[in-house]
């Protein structure tokens, strides 16, 4: 799952090397911290957000076939 949201995250940026995925696992929720370069920060989250709600769709759909809740947090 860490390695699906780094690969969505470094297609969208100009600065594939900056892009760091941390896992915090618990017993039922995994939450996923993806941290980007700065200037990459507006071509993750997308216009109204949509980009980042995509790729929240896309892990949240992946997480349910392993029975955990994942969730995204993207810092700045």
């Amino acid at each position: 799952m860490k390695e699906l949201v780094e690969v969505m995250a470094r297609a969208l940026v100009d600065r594939p090397e900056d892009v760091s995925v941390n896992e915090i696992d618990g017993e039922k929720t995994t939450v996923y911290e993806l941290r980007v370069a700065a200037g990459d920060l507006g071509k993750v989250i997308g216009k109204q957000g949509k980009t980042a709600r995509a790729m929240r769709t896309i892990l949240s759909a992946s997480g349910t076939k392993l029975g955990k809740r994942c969730v995204l947090e993207i810092l700045e």
